[in-house]
């Protein structure tokens, strides 16, 4: 049998037998060389080893936009003079004062040489990092040897978040190994910590499948080092997932009958789930738990979501009952979308928002655990997360049914998949800021494309050139060279429209964040067997990581898998 079918273990049990190196720690801090140095108020200052560390990680990120930004300075300021020396407290008082420019350009010389090595020099680096990825890389799981997915820490720095978050800036610590739990089996051989060092704590526990564990210190929330996608465990975990999916479709349209049966019932706790649980299908919008006040970025998701963020309008750009949505969703990413919905949704929507201030909840009565306890009693393991990935699954199936031409070249058929993927990532809202080099890339591109124009051009006339050749002379050898120009005009016509449709595919992708969905929500058998189906070689599709983690599907989908 395959390794994805092997023997089942009882429920809850994850593992019999676990052993691992523990986590390789980032290595300590360099000090700057002599000549570097950091000005204060036009003056040079030497800074305490902590001081200058902190430094340094803002130095590197000058050309980033996030130093630009005040609640980075402050967060940063604020808590780099906590970790100053008093003496230093005492000159270091305004961020503006504080020249990082040294600094910076040693990073970026540094950088840049490191590019620039020699080919010996960069292979020696790589053995190197070999070595580390051999030795720590690597755990035994029930007797096979398993790929670790983060085998290393985060190394301290300044913390990003995505969107406008709150706390970017602030100083994520370097972590200890006296900040580590270590989770193995008990008759393994027990991780040894770095000299002069003991892990915060060794457990044995078999119901989870994380090696080690720890705290972060700014959002408070636990990191573990976890198995790669590409293990067996991972992988029927992803398998299981999609399974769930699958299964959702055959009751789908039952629960589709049932809230729009609740959209009229008499308790107002019914009538808010049945909504929701449409914007949670239809849109396929996230479930949105309940957050820690002050802790995090005001994000919401459905459950979630105040009177402030949405606008009825009984009409709209020649639609009826609109019902346009703007919130922060996920990550601080914004969700934005104008949606015609059925007369009874809208209705009740009015209902919900009447006599409520803007920073009301639009459903009050509902939470994610009480919609949860609901779908769960509609069919086993159904969540609201269940949802996304069904919808996902099926918009992708159905736009390859819909977008593949069989006539296509290998390159026309790409854009179609792409152009389904695109659907996927705009129903999940996965959007990216538009890539610093767009324009640029755009431009050589376009420049490539005006060349290759030019060379078709010049290959039409020499086909001109050669058929006129060959009409007045009738010779055989006049006949073959019409032949040879032909061929080339066709070569060139072809790279020409493989050029234009990357450069359609980069234009319409230019905001759109494929990745997300087709590692995370998308099954992935679709994929397999859409690229057996038309011949398409799978690496055009999936990158290697991505090639490692669905092994499974790989292994299991033939080109006739329906989803």
């Amino acid at each position: 049998c395959s390794r994805w079918e092997e023997e089942k273990k009882e429920d809850g049990i994850k593992w019999m037998q676990l052993e691992h190196r523990g986590p390789y720690f980032v290595p300590p801090y360099e000090p700057l060389p002599k000549d570097v140095q950091f000005y204060y108020d036009g003056k040079p200052l030497k800074l305490s080893l902590a001081t200058e560390e902190i430094a340094t990680f803002y130095a590197k990120m000058l050309d980033h936009e996030y130093t630009t930004k005040e609640i980075f300075q402050n967060n940063f300021f604020h808590d780099w003079r906590k970790e100053m020396t008093s003496e230093e407290q005492e000159i270091i008082k305004d961020l503006d004062k504080c020249d990082f420019g040294e600094i910076h350009k040693y990073f970026v010389d540094k950088n840049e040489a490191r590019k620039a090595l020699p080919k010996e020099e960069k292979q020696k680096l790589k053995e190197e990092a070999d070595k580390i990825q051999e030795e720590y890389g690597y755990c035994i799981l029930d007797g096979h040897r398993e790929k670790i997915g983060n085998f290393k820490t985060e190394p301290p720095g300044l913390f990003r978040g995505r969107g406008e978050h709150p706390k970017m800036g602030m100083l994520k610590k370097r972590i200890m190994p006296e900040d580590v739990i270590i989770n193995c089996s008990k008759d393994s051989k027990i991780p040894e910590p770095p000299e002069g060092h003991k892990w915060k704590e060794v457990r044995f526990d078999n119901t989870v499948t994380w090696l080690a564990s720890w705290t972060e210190n700014i959002q408070n929330t636990l990191k573990y080092i976890m198995l790669n996608p590409s293990s067996k465990l991972k992988g029927e975990k992803d398998w299981q997932k999609y399974e769930v999916a699958r299964r959702l479709k055959d009751v789908v349209h039952t629960i589709r009958a049932q809230y729009r049966k609740d959209w009229k019932s008499k308790e107002i706790k019914k009538r808010q789930r049945a909504v929701a649980l449409y914007f949670i299908d239809k849109l396929a919008l996230r479930a949105g738990n309940e957050k820690e006040e002050g802790e995090t970025a005001d994000t919401v998701g459905c459950c979630s979501l105040r009177v402030e963020h949405i606008q009825l309008h009984p009409q709209l750009d020649g639609q009826e009952h609109v019902v346009e949505f703007d919130f922060l969703g996920k990550d601080s990413i914004r969700y934005y979308n104008k949606v015609s919905v059925e007369k009874p949704v809208f209705k009740n929507l009015q209902l919900f928002m009447k006599n409520k201030d803007p920073s009301d909840d639009l459903f009050e009565h509902l939470n994610t655990t009480f919609l949860n306890k609901h779908l769960q009693d509609l069919m086993d393991g159904l969540t609201a997360k269940v949802f996304r990935t069904y919808n996902a699954s099926i918009t992708l199936q159905e736009q390859l049914k819909a977008l593949t031409n069989p006539e296509d070249n290998v390159a026309g058929k790409l854009l179609s998949y792409n152009r389904a993927n695109r659907a996927v990532a705009i129903l999940c809202n996965h959007q990216r800021s538009i890539p610093k080099t767009f324009a640029r890339s755009m431009q050589v591109l376009q420049e490539k494309i005006d060349a290759k124009k030019k060379q078709v051009e010049e290959a039409q006339e020499e086909v001109k050139k050669a058929e006129d050749e060959f009409k007045d002379t009738k010779e055989a050898k006049a006949e073959v060279n019409v032949e040879k120009k032909k061929k080339l005009l066709k070569r060139l016509e072809e790279q020409l429209a493989r050029m234009n449709i990357q450069a359609t595919d980069k234009e319409e992708n230019k905001q759109i964040a494929l990745g997300t969905s087709k590692l995370n929500y998308l099954d992935p058998r679709i994929t397999v067997a859409w690229c057996k189906k038309f011949g398409i070689p799978i690496e055009k599709v999936y990158n290697k990581t991505q090639r490692e983690k669905f092994a499974w599907a790989i292994d299991m989908a033939g080109e006739d898998f329906e989803f």
